[in-house]
């Protein structure tokens, strides 16, 4: 049965009031030894007289019928413990004023206020444990057993929230700090350090466990995630500090910890305000909306609210998914979902002409190393290079304020066609600049992405799926890795800083071993080394051992933002521009051996692997 909320209200009012009766009388029973005290009977109604308004009145201002008893809390204590002062003092008043008539004891000045603060916050608290059991005591504790990791706030809410799951039951916490070892959190004991960790799951036979320290260092989930696999239960993460403090998940939240987490990566504060500047109200075009970065760069615009997205690829399907994200999750977001390719000079100038954009973002490219390498070398030439020419070309004439290149590591020492394009695409946009106008040339790069299309990551998880192999080209080889919102977040950062002709380069952090990567996914999927093995093919043509930031030849400097730095690179060649344009607009097809040479004339430091 249903009670309303009026009539609720109502009947906890009549509660207080009877709790001063019952700690009034309760007072004088207990200072005469539960002897009825003869001849203080006028005194005892008249104090009640007092009391009893006073109480209603205190009830009231204290806002104590705004909470829900169910959900009694520290709030709903404070809320009682002003109305016991309140009350406290008007019997301290009342005793005053009848002193000369009949004093009162002074031990009823100091057990009336606290048996009325048991009466009124005890009650409250076990009509809040009753409500609990009839809700999940029938079913609590037949949850899987899991150990959290962490007796800290995050631990003590996790502990409390799952204390109601009927798929999770807390059997213990370890923490590494002793001075909460033995302690208990919500009944549940701190049985040691994370070096106990083995014992306690083999004590409780509990095979998972529950990491709630939001905060954690990617070194100690390392460590974490060692010991938990290596006992073969599965771990498990909390929501990050940035989440939970901005109330879009809960504690209870968990999810398997993945691979970005060991990796460490830190959230990117960024200046909002200055790229708000930027790209408020203003029609920001981006090419390759629909591949990795592009997509969610367009992600990203759209929390500044560009007065239109002009989305440009050439997959239709990419451009599809793009196009249904938007709808389904930023439908106030004015989109232009548009088909072109940016080697096309005359689809480039219909599109600028039409929405005249005033920040170019040029994600389109073709990335894949080995891909590029044979027989497509020529097409890496185009794609990258013209296809970057006409879009900024189309900038620089129909007055859109800035132009962004998207670049890479691989462009530095190149030693792979990918690479060296991506570099020459640089040295286009930095020729443009110097040649003056309206619009800011500005190049960022970056290292792998995790997760992207074609990235190391999918690729591996797909081989797991598939009972393994793993295959890795070497066993030494290193490269850096961002997660996909980081990278977008700071090309914006960098976007809005420029002065024009700069390179950005992006803080990738430190390197990580693949081999390493390897195995770390085959833990957390669940799997040994043994049951998926890890095989070594080689390097594939134009394919690093480690990757670069910077060329041998240049220098950085800081900027305002610590992961943002800005590289001065090595100065294009006399007469690069008008003989690469040439080249690039020629008829016939061009072999990899000719692109290769070409290449290297204009980019010294370029030295094409032996494939």
């Amino acid at each position: 049965m249903i009670i309303p909320t009026r009539f609720r209200t109502v009947l906890v009012f009549l509660f207080d009031l009877s709790a001063i009766i019952v700690a009034w009388l309760g007072a004088f029973l207990l200072r005469f030894n539960f002897e009825w005290p003869a001849g203080w009977e006028r005194t005892i109604w008249m104090a009640l007289l007092v009391l009893l308004p006073v109480q209603a009145v205190a009830c009231r201002t204290a806002g104590l019928y705004r909470g829900m008893w169910i959900f009694a809390s520290i709030s709903d204590l404070k809320r009682v413990l002003k109305v016991v002062i309140a009350s406290a003092v008007a019997l301290l008043v009342f005793a005053f004023l009848v002193r000369n008539e009949a004093a009162l004891p002074r031990s009823i000045l100091l057990l009336y206020p606290l048996l009325l603060l048991l009466l009124m916050g005890g009650g409250r608290a076990a009509w809040r444990m009753w409500k609990e059991y009839r809700l999940y005591g029938r079913v609590s504790g037949r949850g899987a057993p899991v150990v959290v990791v962490g007796a800290g706030t995050a631990g003590a809410m996790l502990v409390r929230e799952l204390s109601r799951s009927t798929e999770w039951h807390v059997v213990a916490l370890v923490d590494d700090n002793p001075a909460k070892w033995g302690l208990e959190l919500s009944g549940c004991r701190v049985a040691g350090g994370t070096d106990r960790l083995v014992e306690v799951l083999e004590e409780f036979e509990a095979s998972r466990v529950i990491l709630a320290i939001p905060s954690a260092k990617a070194s100690d989930v390392q460590r974490i995630m060692d010991i938990a696999t290596g006992a073969g239960a599965a771990l498990f993460t909390v929501p990050g500090l940035s989440e939970l403090m901005s109330g879009r998940v809960a504690i209870n939240m968990m999810r398997p910890v993945n691979i970005e987490d060991l990796l460490g990566r830190e959230t990117v504060r960024i200046n909002n305000e200055n790229i708000q500047a930027m790209i408020a109200g203003k029609p920001i075009l981006v090419t390759g909306a629909g591949g990795s970065i592009g997509s969610e760069l367009c992600r990203q615009l759209a929390r500044f609210t560009p007065s239109s997205l002009i989305l440009v690829d050439a997959s239709e399907f990419a451009l599809y998914t793009i196009e249904q994200w938007f709808s389904e999750h930023q439908p106030n977001i004015r989109i232009v979902p548009l088909a072109g390719d940016v080697k096309d000079a005359v689809r480039m100038e219909e599109i600028f002409e039409a929405w005249k954009p005033e920040v170019v973002f040029h994600a389109a490219a073709y990335k894949h190393v080995p891909l590029m390498e044979v027989g497509n070398a020529w097409q890496a030439v185009r794609n990258n290079v013209l296809g970057t020419l006409n879009v900024a070309d189309c900038a620089r004439r129909f007055g859109s304020k800035r132009f962004v290149l998207i670049s890479t590591d691989k462009a530095v020492n190149p030693t792979n066609v990918m690479g060296a394009t991506k570099r020459m695409a640089e040295m286009i946009c930095e020729v443009l600049h110097c040649r003056g106008g309206n619009t800011c040339f500005q190049m960022v790069r970056f290292g792998n992405v995790l997760g992207s299309t074609g990235s190391v990551i999918p690729k591996f998880q797909a081989q797991i799926a598939k009972g393994g192999p793993i295959t890795v080209t070497h066993p030494d080889i290193t490269r850096y890795f961002m997660s996909i919102p980081e990278a977008a977040q700071l090309v914006l950062q960098a976007a809005s800083m420029g002065q024009g002709g700069e390179v950005f380069v992006l803080d990738m952090g430190e390197p990580v071993r693949i081999a390493d990567l390897a195995r770390n996914m085959i833990r957390l999927s669940g799997y040994t080394e043994d049951e998926i093995r890890i095989e070594y093919s080689g390097l594939r043509p134009g394919e690093k051992l480690y990757e670069e930031l910077l060329a041998d030849s240049e220098e950085t400097r800081q900027t305002p933002h610590e992961k943002l730095r800005i590289a001065r690179s090595r100065s294009v060649p006399e007469g690069f521009y008008e003989e690469s344009v040439a080249w690039m607009t020629k008829k016939g097809p061009v072999s990899d051996d000719e692109v290769r040479a070409q290449l290297k004339q204009w980019m010294p430091e370029y030295v094409p692997s032996r494939l």
